[in-house]
């Protein structure tokens, strides 16, 4: 199977990051139509563990499972661009355009872009021209990040989000990265930079 983008991990950053992607179909935009997406995730987010009682929007005492699959439901609610496979990613190879990720199960997917958002624990992906560093973020020792070029990028066509990008470890740093690549991604593709904004419609 081939899609436009593969994310590696379905924590905050990850389904920010679909989210705002599947986001930018439907609105005149020649150049999004027709986009497919793909979220590998192996269920072990830190938000599994968490409650959220700071984060703008979102009511105090929030379980983050429950977050999770509201964001889900969200995507998919958005429109049938984005996919979703429960696995682990242990390889990826190739270069922009023309990416290869190898699953756990023995699945392999094409995909012109790699987004990279599998949590700050460790970093077990065989990827060349990956850089795996301390992260100077986590409170926590033993914590790690992919560098990166400062605006999420590797190389061309792979991009780093959330903790594995070295932001703080609070859901919205998280999501905000994986929102953030979501959009140069799309900037890439329309040539110029984009955000996404929508506003109510007139009675």
């Amino acid at each position: 199977m081939r899609y436009d983008v593969v994310i590696v991990g379905g924590g905050p950053a990850g389904l920010a990051c679909a989210l705002t992607l599947a986001s930018s179909q439907g609105r005149g935009w020649e150049w999004a139509e027709g986009k497919k997406f793909l979220v590998i995730d192996n269920g072990r987010s830190d938000l599994n563990k968490a409650m959220l009682n700071n984060v703008p929007g979102i009511p105090m005492g929030t379980l983050g499972p429950e977050l999770l699959e509201k964001i889900r439901e969200q995507i998919k609610a958005t429109n049938d661009s984005v996919e979703f496979l429960e696995d682990t990613v242990t390889k990826v190879e190739g270069e922009k355009g023309n990416f290869k990720v190898h699953t756990q199960s023995g699945k392999v997917f094409e995909a012109e872009y790699v987004v990279l958002a599998s949590g700050f624990h460790k970093f077990e992906i065989e990827c060349e021209g990956v850089e795996v560093v301390d992260n100077p973020k986590s409170p926590k020792p033993g914590r790690v990040m992919v560098k990166h070029d400062g605006d999420y990028k590797v190389r061309e066509g792979l991009f780093v989000a959330g903790l594995l990008a070295g932001v703080s470890s609070m859901y919205t740093a998280a999501a905000g990265s994986g929102v953030q690549v979501a959009i140069n991604i799309l900037s890439e593709w329309a040539g110029k930079p984009i955000v996404i904004h929508d506003v109510p419609k007139e009675k």
